[in-house]
């Protein structure tokens, strides 16, 4: 006999009232003041027992004082250990005795259709819980800085401003996503950091207190390639990144890179944009020498140049 629709309302429940009850008490509440005076808050989660906490970089962004409020031990002062606003994702830490801790997944197990729910700890109210599910994955979403987020999770489970930096958790208890935004105009799109994502930040932000990308200096942005260009030359993609300017002394200005030229490829990869061209500026390219293929007008350049260390 198939089973009753409050039997299935009651599994449900009982896994999101199983992981809310697991969860909550690693959430904490994130309280920041600026120069300024100007207050702010948002939620992030504690996942290592001395004291890190990953929360959303946009939460502490400018903050000259953040103080984090666990749920059982009251307020800390949290000391930044660095953010990156290219992912949205910032890492603290606090001293304070016999935190809670939640484990962290693995965004690569993630299905779309899979339960999910976000948890918060927004503007002092004790904790928000919302459910719902995976509703798409390979998303991307621009960051404050400009630069795309990839591999973001999209979810219907609700979230409002305060629960940014919370934690995005499966139905095991582990933690496959940081809440990071809503679109406002339409309704049930929520979004949040794959775990991977940050896992490999906080890593990066643990040992170095920033993390690197390699910088050429350009101005640009995505325009089409000419249709009898790209045949002649066998490019298989539309679009490159349109050169608007070099900034003087920088390694594009050094290489002579000019106002109008468009970047095709770096080390044989195809640069369909400047989203592209941003991804393919990894810290491994820093201070490496790299040839980027150019259209100028009509001829087909190969520039060679040494990217330089980009910080945020």
């Amino acid at each position: 006999m198939p089973p009753s629709e409050s039997d299935a309302l009651d599994a449900y429940s009982r896994v999101v009232t199983g992981v809310a009850e697991s969860v909550s008490p690693a959430v904490v509440r994130i309280q920041v003041e600026n120069s300024r005076g100007r207050a702010g808050s948002g939620s992030g989660f504690v996942f290592t027992p001395d004291g890190f906490i990953l929360t959303n970089s946009h939460v502490v962004h400018g903050a000259s004082s953040i103080t984090a409020v666990t749920p059982e031990n009251g307020e800390f002062k949290a000391q930044l250990i660095g953010e990156d606003p290219d992912t949205d994702l910032a890492l603290l830490r606090i001293d304070a005795p016999l935190l809670h801790a939640v484990p962290l997944g693995d965004s690569r197990k993630i299905r779309v259709g899979q339960l999910v729910v976000a948890i918060g700890n927004p503007y002092g109210f004790q904790h928000t819980v919302t459910a719902g599910v995976v509703s798409a994955l390979g998303r991307s979403l621009r960051s404050q800085s400009g630069r795309l987020i990839e591999d973001v999770i999209q979810t219907d489970a609700a979230l409002n401003p305060g629960n940014s930096g919370g934690p995005l958790v499966n139905a095991t208890g582990e933690v496959i996503g940081v809440n990071t935004a809503t679109i406002l105009p339409a309704q049930g799109l929520c979004f949040a950091i794959s775990i991977d994502t940050a896992k490999f930040i906080a890593g990066k932000l643990i040992r170095d207190g920033v993390v690197r990308r390699s910088y050429i200096g350009v101005q640009a942005q995505t325009a089409a390639i000419k249709r009898t260009i790209a045949r002649h030359y066998e490019i298989q993609q539309a679009t490159g990144a349109l050169v608007l300017a070099a900034e003087p002394g920088s390694p594009a200005a050094k290489a002579g890179l000019q106002e109008g030229d468009l970047i095709v490829g770096l080390e044989g990869s195809p640069v369909e944009g400047v989203d592209v061209l941003h991804r393919l500026l990894s810290e491994e390219r820093i201070g490496a020498k790299t040839r980027l293929t150019v259209l100028r007008g009509s001829r087909r350049l190969d520039v060679a140049l040494v990217p330089e260390i980009r910080q945020n």
